[in-house]
């Protein structure tokens, strides 16, 4: 089995090979050649650069290597050329098994406007909303669909290319940068309308489908807490759903899934506001946030791939009934007090949690370097509890004991999600991250003046400043510390 990833889900995906028996073949970039997934695996084949074109989304590169490695299948993981159409080609035309949808599923599922045609003449209930559009139709599509909505690039998804317009006088200045983004991120500058819908939870439906038409809905996750349309924390079962709706809403994910001939792992995403839901899009691929599911339902859904891949049929025979609840932290090498900017850097030490109901997913080591090509997730802690509020405490347990030394993580905000009211009580919605942000609105501000200060002192006292703390670093370890700012 060729992983062609990289990070945590490259260790996942190793250890599921290791479980059914396959050879776990890596590859790597120069600068992870020390990344636990190029450690751990059976063999490693180097990239030839650092940047994603290079490296990871790399085609050509990552045949040879299948047929060097006369690997059996390709496993893609999730980012870079997961739901990629061309990429589950090449690997069809080389005589390589794609594990995920055949290439003309993920051509539908990337067709995020197609997708939503499909689901809808299935049944499934859709957002107001439109096709793809040219400039030209854009003022009279727009006053159809209904102010507030949000422009969505057709190609894609994972939070690129969406933006939100809230009156017709910024709709054609966002529609530029709307396609500048989504031509830069998949190479298709189309974007479509869709109406928003404030207050609302994002929910989504885990799904199973293999070459016999069987679809099975493993549960629900609930993914509100988002920042950028990008998820920060997830749970399975979503709380505070009534039993009908969540009847209705797995339903629904399964005739999603057999409206466009779906095959493998993947989800369907649904917005639910009070007693209506509705379709957002198909996930061609396996989850971040699968772990949630596995805990809750026991089924490991990478085994369950590869397993589909190989024999074409799912080795589940009935569909579990959830126990317990689970919870899920993403770690990125982002700074929560400093507006969530990359932290780039080398990692100097690692404490992982551990003790009952935890499971850690990560690439991280000592030494691991954070750079600017990839994505910032390094870790993913996830908890399971009897319930939801023994899953909430394990959290905390662990974010606790959790220590990645040398750059700067999202545990903060995690900890202080855990403890809000509004997140305890399962009253968030994916207006959430608003909270976060109005308490830290001026901090910023704040620590730039007295950084200025703290400097002009020193440099006064002629004090080397490269010998000592940045006072902003100060300032944010003393935070985290707990002590005040005075």
């Amino acid at each position: 089995m060729l992983i062609a990833n990289r990070g945590e889900i490259a260790v996942r995906v190793i250890r599921a090979c290791r479980d059914l028996g396959f050879r776990a073949v890596a590859v790597c970039s120069p600068v992870d050649r020390t990344a636990p997934h190029a450690v751990w695996a059976d063999e490693v084949y180097l990239l030839p650069g650092d940047a994603p074109a290079e490296s990871y989304l790399n085609i050509g590169v990552l045949i040879k290597i299948a047929r060097a490695a006369r690997v059996d299948a390709v496993h893609p993981g999730y980012g870079f050329l997961a739901e990629n159409p061309a990429f589950a080609r090449a690997c069809e035309d080389a005589g390589r098994v794609f594990v995920g949808p055949p290439s003309g599923v993920l051509a539908i599922c990337g067709d995020k406007a197609r997708t939503r045609e499909q689901v809808a003449a299935a049944g499934v209930p859709v957002l107001p909303g439109t096709g793809p559009l040219d400039d030209q139709h854009l003022s009279a599509a727009s006053g159809r669909v209904g102010f507030p909505l949000l422009i969505k690039a057709a190609g894609g998804g994972g939070g690129k290319g969406i933006h939100l317009v809230r009156s017709a006088t910024e709709l054609r200045d966002v529609v530029r940068i709307a396609r500048g983004e989504a031509k830069a991120a998949f190479g298709d500058d189309r974007i479509y309308l869709e109406r928003w819908l404030p207050g609302a939870r994002h929910i989504e439906v885990q799904v199973l489908a293999d070459r016999t038409g069987r679809v099975v809905a493993l549960g629900e996750r609930d993914c509100s807490i988002q920042r950028r349309h990008q998820k920060l924390i997830e749970e399975s079962p979503a709380p505070a759903l009534d039993p009908g709706m969540r009847e209705r809403i797995l339903r629904s994910g399964v005739t999603a899934a057999e409206a466009i001939g779906y095959r493998g792992a993947g989800t369907v995403e649904f917005l639910v506001s009070e007693h209506e839901f509705y379709f957002l899009e198909i996930n061609a691929r396996l989850q971040v946030e699968h772990p949630v599911t596995e805990l809750v339902t026991g089924v490991d859904l990478v085994a369950e791939q590869l397993r589909i891949a190989r024999d074409g049929v799912m080795g589940i025979r009935e569909t579990p009934v959830p126990r317990g609840h689970a919870l899920e932290c993403r770690i990125s090498a982002e700074d929560p007090h400093d507006g969530f900017l990359p932290s780039l850097g080398r990692v100097a030490a690692v404490r992982e949690p551990g003790g009952p109901g935890i499971r850690l997913d990560s690439g991280l080591l000592p030494g691991v370097e954070v750079t600017r090509h990839y994505d910032p997730l390094l870790a993913k802690v996830v908890t399971w509890g009897p319930t939801r509020e023994v899953a909430i405490a394990r959290m905390r347990r662990a974010l606790e004991e959790m220590i990645v030394d040398g750059i700067a993580t999202t545990i903060p905000f995690h900890l202080w999600a855990l403890a809000d009211p509004e997140f305890v009580a399962a009253q968030h919605t994916t207006a959430f991250i608003a909270r976060w942000e109005s308490r830290t609105q001026g901090r910023y501000e704040q620590e730039a003046i007295i950084a200025a200060a703290a400097s002009a002192y020193l440099e006064a006292q002629e004090i080397a400043l490269p010998q000592i703390i940045p006072p902003q670093r100060w300032l944010r370890a003393a935070r985290e510390e707990g002590l005040r700012d005075g």
